[in-house]
């Protein structure tokens, strides 16, 4: 068999890097618009109870924040029974900027990723997707030992490097919604997300060694 050229190794780690890039977006988005996760932890969570609002209630001011973060959505947020300080809109602001590139970075490294493996395929060298699972699969497993020694810590350093102020601290009186999005839904979130990952790579894996025996 040829050896590949260098020039073909990088073409191979990139298109690997942009398939990585691709899983990683991917499982963020699903996990934003599967709202059966929430309405799930609803339920486990005892969130009703303890926010003091009632299910009907929850789920559409709910549905309403999924619905503004999607590339998609409204403009502005307006919750339809909850009030919100101007801060608080301020940092929904700022995850709806996060969550729209992070959904504009899933679509184009899905054209990206589909143009290299089309243009791979007629070279039959399918190394990216054993190093798309390797990287695919250190990231959860590192990331999700962080989370596992120290969740409360992760979170908050989550927020300091994606947030350049303090306006995701809410307080309930002025901002209720953060009754209702309690931090274990969030720790439930960043679990699906590695999980989702971890699929991936396991994906990327089978692909490799079905490629290789042909």
């Amino acid at each position: 068999m040829k050896k590949p050229s260098s020039g073909q190794t990088v073409i191979q780690i990139f298109l690997s890097l942009i398939l990585v890039l691709f899983i990683i977006s991917f499982a963020v988005v699903f996990t934003l618009n599967f709202r059966p996760l929430y309405y799930l932890d609803m339920g486990l969570l005892n969130i009703s109870q303890t926010s003091g609002y009632s299910e009907e209630e929850i789920r559409a001011n709910y549905d309403v924040l999924i619905d503004y973060n999607s590339i998609f959505g409204p403009d502005t947020l307006e919750f339809p029974t909850l009030p919100m300080s101007e801060t608080g809109e301020i940092h929904f602001e700022e995850v709806k900027v996060i969550f729209v590139n992070v959904q504009i970075l899933c679509i184009v490294t899905f054209i990206l990723g589909l143009a290299g493996i089309l243009w791979q395929r007629r070279k039959k060298d399918w190394r990216y997707l054993k190093y798309a699972s390797i990287l695919a699969i250190a990231i959860p497993v590192v990331l999700g030992v962080i989370i596992g020694l120290n969740w409360e810590q992760s979170f908050v350093t989550f927020h300091h490097i994606f947030f350049n102020n303090d306006y995701w601290i809410f307080s309930a009186d002025t901002d209720p919604v953060i009754t209702i999005l309690p931090d274990t839904f969030f720790f439930h979130c960043a679990f699906m997300i590695l999980g989702l990952v971890v699929l991936g790579s396991i994906l990327c894996f089978i692909f490799y060694r079905k490629t290789r025996r042909k």
